[in-house]
């Protein structure tokens, strides 16, 4: 998204929401906190459910990507793939299909220097899921910094240091253009060491 505003007229965030955290192609822990997202960037907002299956996932993405082609006048879309052909060649024929021009602006970059980039743009992010070996429940929650970056270089063998592979997931609290940031007030932790989940009951916008 930060390198989309560098590059284009950002028009409106695009969001599908999966059944469980077994889908195929979507982020599902805490999406519901993208309105907060949205609100902090002051844009709108086109949000769609969509069943955790490949093709059912894909006619909801083309669904989707219709209106907001149809709502907002969308010419194309940025996504966040680095490494995942899997994902990036699933967006990029929904978009040809649709006349839509598809940019991915992080491929085949470094994960390592990627998560530095973040750390140095003034990013706040905090980690919401662990899904493997070698990653505990005791990260949920932690802030993103320069150990735990330190940690995903050590054990990038085991874990892809970006978290594509659905190893970890995150939630962005803070950025650059956001207007105000997302203060969580309430959360559960659930699962255990290797597969467990920060669940945010509550939350606000506050200013910065």
């Amino acid at each position: 998204l930060y390198k989309a505003y560098q590059e284009f007229e950002v028009v409106c965030l695009v969001t599908l929401i999966p059944r469980s955290e077994e889908s195929f192609l979507f982020h599902y822990p805490n999406v519901n906190l993208v309105k907060l997202q949205a609100e902090a960037l002051n844009i709108p907002l086109v949000m769609e459910d969509t069943p955790d299956d490949e093709a059912g996932s894909i006619e909801a993405l083309r669904y989707v990507l219709k209106k907001a082609r149809e709502k907002y006048g969308v010419e194309g879309v940025v996504t966040g793939a680095i490494r995942s052909t899997y994902q990036a060649s699933r967006f990029q024929r929904v978009c040809w299909d649709l006349k839509l021009w598809c940019f991915n602006p992080l491929w085949l970059k470094d994960e390592i220097s990627l998560l530095r980039e973040v750390l140095e743009l003034g990013f706040e992010v905090i980690f919401t899921r662990v899904a493997g070996y070698p990653l505990r429940k005791s990260l949920l929650g932690r802030r993103l910094d320069h150990d735990i970056i330190g940690f995903f270089e050590r054990i990038r063998r085991f874990v892809n240091p970006s978290g594509e592979g659905g190893e970890y997931e995150t939630l962005v609290l803070d950025m650059p253009l956001f207007r105000r940031r997302i203060k969580i007030l309430d959360y559960d932790v659930v699962g255990e060491d290797y597969d467990a989940t920060l669940i945010v009951r509550r939350a606000e916008l506050i200013e910065k």
